[in-house]
């Protein structure tokens, strides 16, 4: 610990830029993105409280495997087909993507349109099917 205070003592500036990037991040995510849950709350979202999944990933990616009953939404037409979730407004919405990782833009672009209740699927599709959770495949 001794070190520890003796390098900050000794390197101010690269301590200070340390802190303030990692500050910066945590403020970046914290604004960007809605909570995240894992496949088991999305589940338990979907059947107990009637939850809509959005797949924001490309129409090959989707035609791959979906969750079931989910609406597929590309992510660069999101902002084009917003109204299409209106009638959803009352409902939670869970947001999925490949990774977990656009997932969160998609999101706040939800938020801003006025959904209260808006997850990220954290770990995307891929967490999903780790977890072997059922998918729909064409």
């Amino acid at each position: 610990m001794g070190q520890f205070v003796e390098f900050i003592g000794n390197h101010l500036v690269l301590s200070t830029l340390w802190v303030a990037t990692l500050g910066t991040i945590i403020m970046y995510h914290q604004r960007t993105s809605a909570s995240s849950v894992g496949p088991q709350q999305a589940v338990m979202l979907i059947n107990r409280q009637d939850a809509v999944v959005v797949d924001v990933r490309d129409k090959k990616e989707f035609d791959t495997g979906h969750i079931v009953d989910s609406i597929n939404i590309p992510l660069a037409k999101l902002k084009q087909r917003i109204t299409e979730l209106k009638k959803h407004k009352e409902k939670p919405v869970v947001v999925v993507c490949k990774l977990g990782q656009q997932s969160g833009d998609a999101a706040k672009t939800l938020q801003e349109a006025g959904h209260d209740e808006v997850y990220r699927l954290s770990g995307g599709l891929t967490e999903w099917k780790a977890q072997s959770l059922p998918l729909v495949q064409k």
